[in-house]
């Protein structure tokens, strides 16, 4: 018997989704995060799995692992002293970078401040065309000086990011020679090995990040290798990636960057895979945690792709998963600003001391003791047991706000779901205005601890269509992570016109970037199964900044002409814009190509739909709107396919709790997923 199991590590627990290959069953279960001691909280979770499945650890065949130690570390900013190395002229690369501001109706908004400071930065003599011939040649006296003064001013690491190096890695090649000769064991980072995309900022940032957090996750990778052959676990441990994908861990000791929104992307493509399992065509995932609330947007069962996604202060360009964080997390604390106007968030309890209720130390109201204080949750085991709800300790917690504002402790308690609802509401109408989405037209699929007791508050404010509980909500990053294929992007920044004469250039690019593919695939991460290429193109007309990225049937560059190229282009730009203009020239920027190696996926069974007839367990007295009224209480493992139930109702299960409001009805659909909706009055 061998078992896949999926690990996602959160603000306040850890996610295990435990996938038994003979019985094609699922297996959850939850431990408390430990981020005192990065990583302790695997081994504990493989101790629960053996203690309450019986599962060991030799019987485990497949491990991939999600992990927010990189993205902590940009935003704890607690990474590499790194030093930075530009063409002469572009030494202030990072300080100007787009000129945003992080505010733009905010006239004291001020950009952060540089992961690496201008003190840390180098103009290096030498200078490439934007062909990539060399119009000056690289300065090595003035560079090895550089590398002395870095080293005396404490460089830890050496980021190496030259103008035009997307056309040429000659330079930066050249550079990390000198480094290696002059300071032997001193990292060094190149933005052409990173990821070559034209910019100059968005080349350096990237690049910059990646050695930022570099030093941290490889001692994290190479620290988890060692706990999991300790513990038993002979199989190479897999990472999810922020596209969406996975792969190994030693490819993730070379290329953390790949890795930078690895748990956010798990979350994603498990909510994606559900998605596509029922039928949803039109679906925002919502998953909220302890410390953050994240959306995304997936359509007939695939997540939206982008670049440019927010890592802290910063931006990062890799290919991701697009995730928009839309608020706090469960564990988000409420307080009392000067005014006296009640706040929540950001600051979070985390795991540990954790919310109030938890008996874990923290005495500070969050928003899971608000839904405590209206005794919304706590009628279960919370955690698979690991966490005994305290009521008493939540609703001292929130008293001590509810006294300085001079309110009830149930209307603070219910004030604080209402502000937390209020943000997600904000932000989740920038995110349909940036994607033209009615929201009326989309299912909310509601994930994590938290996600379920939030959804309907939510969807009652944007009018969703319905809102979808799947059978193990609070662990569907972690399931996401046993349904990731190997997955890896490939770019080659070409710059060109799109004319006849080019054609057979392209073809022959692609050929490079597949037998590239194709070796990391087969020879790097051992896959001998299927695998699925997608080629794109970014393409823009010419006199345009920016470019859209296009997919196409590889077939079309055998054309001579370009001609069906051209019209791929000019439809997509048509389906994103609107509008398009056959007539005008087109220029390709990159050509990229994405290989993705199947990997075997967990199968949800199809249920016949039964009675729907289902009685409650108990009626329990719980505060909405303004008033105590009695709800429904259920227990998630007693509903069948086919039952119905009206709200107010709250349906317990190990992993999180459902919350059911008052004007809505909820059905359980042939894959045992919980369709919420809200009654249209007649």
């Amino acid at each position: 018997m061998a078992y896949r199991v999926g690990v996602d590590i959160g603000g306040s627990f850890t996610d295990f989704a435990l996938f038994d290959e003979e019985t094609k069953s699922l297996k959850s279960l939850k431990v408390f995060s430990r981020p005192d001691e990065p990583g302790s909280e695997i081994l504990n979770g493989i101790k629960a799995a053996e203690l309450r499945y019986g599962i060991t650890p030799e019987q485990i065949g497949y491990f991939t692992h999600g992990t927010t130690v990189g993205i902590n570390t940009v935003i704890q900013r607690k990474g590499l002293k790194l030093a930075l190395f530009t063409t002469a002229g572009f030494s202030d690369v990072l300080e100007i970078a787009r000129l945003k501001i992080p505010d733009m109706y905010n006239l004291l908004s001020r950009r952060p401040a540089p992961l690496i400071s201008r003190d840390m930065v180098w103009g290096i003599a030498g200078r490439l065309n934007f062909d990539g011939s060399e119009r000056e040649p690289l300065d090595e006296t003035g560079l090895v000086d550089a590398v002395r003064q870095a080293r005396e001013r404490g460089a830890e690491g050496i980021v190496l990011s030259f103008l035009h190096a997307y056309r040429s890695a000659d330079h930066e090649k050249r550079a990390e020679e000198i480094v290696a000769a002059h300071a032997p064991g001193l990292p060094v980072f190149r933005s052409s090995g990173t990821w070559p995309i034209i910019r100059e900022y968005e080349r350096s940032i990237t690049a910059v990040i990646g050695g930022y957090v570099q030093p941290r996750v490889s001692h994290y990778l190479a620290s988890l290798q060692q706990a999991l052959k300790s513990a038993g676990v002979s199989v190479e441990p897999h990472l999810t990636k922020s596209n969406g994908g996975i792969m190994t861990a030693e490819q993730g000791k070379r290329e953390c960057v790949q890795m930078i929104l690895s748990g956010t992307a798990a979350g994603v493509i498990g909510a994606a895979y559900v998605a596509d399992v029922a039928g949803i065509e039109k679906c925002m995932s919502l998953d909220i945690g302890g410390t953050s609330a994240d959306v995304a947007i997936i359509v007939d069962g695939q997540p939206q792709y982008g670049v440019g996604e927010q890592i802290g202060d910063f931006q990062i360009f890799i290919p991701s998963v697009s995730v928009a964080s839309i608020g706090e997390g469960g564990g988000s604390i409420a307080w009392v600003d000067s005014q006296k106007v009640l706040r929540v968030g950001p600051e979070s309890a985390g795991s540990r001391p954790g919310p109030a209720c938890y008996g874990r130390g923290g005495t500070r109201a969050t928003i899971t003791d608000a839904f405590v204080v209206l005794n919304l949750i706590g009628h279960g085991d919370l955690g698979y047991n690991s966490v005994t709800v305290d009521r008493q300790k939540a609703i001292d917690a929130v008293r001590e706000l509810a006294d300085t504002l001079g309110r009830t402790v149930e209307a603070t308690a219910e004030a604080i779901i209402d502000i937390a609802v209020s943000g997600m509401y904000t932000d989740v109408s920038a995110l349909v205005s940036r994607f033209g989405i009615d929201p009326r037209e989309f299912s909310l699929l509601a994930f994590g601890g938290a996600g379920p007791m939030a959804a309907c508050h939510l969807a009652r404010e944007i009018h969703s269509k319905e809102v979808v509980i799947p059978p193990t909500p609070g662990v569907l990053s972690a399931l996401g992570g046993l349904i990731a294929d190997l997955k890896n992007d490939f770019i080659k920044t070409v710059y060109t016109d799109l004319e006849p004469s080019v054609m057979p250039e392209l073809l022959e690019e692609f050929d490079r970037l597949r037998t590239a593919a194709e070796k990391w695939l087969l020879d790097d991460q051992g896959h001998g199964g299927q695998y699925r290429l997608t080629y794109s193109a970014e393409m823009r007309y010419r006199g345009q900044s920016f470019e859209i990225d296009t997919v196409f049937d590889p077939d079309i560059l055998k054309s001579d002409t370009g001609d069906k190229l051209a019209d791929a282009f000019h439809a997509e730009h048509a389906r994103v814009y609107g509008h398009c203009d056959e007539d005008a020239a087109i220029q390709i920027i990159s050509l990229r190509l994405i290989i993705a190696g199947a990997t075997k996926k967990p199968d949800f069974p199809k249920y016949p739909l039964g009675d729907a007839a289902v009685l409650p367990d108990r009626q329990v007295e719980v505060y909405l709107a303004g008033q105590w009224k009695a709800a429904a209480l259920y227990q998630r493992s007693g509903l069948k396919p086919g039952n119905r139930l009206n709200g107010p109702a709250i349906i317990a299960q190990s992993d999180c709790t459902t919350v059911v409001l008052s004007g809505f009805s909820a059905t359980v659909d042939e894959f045992n997923n919980i369709r919420i909706s809200e009654e249209v009055a007649s």
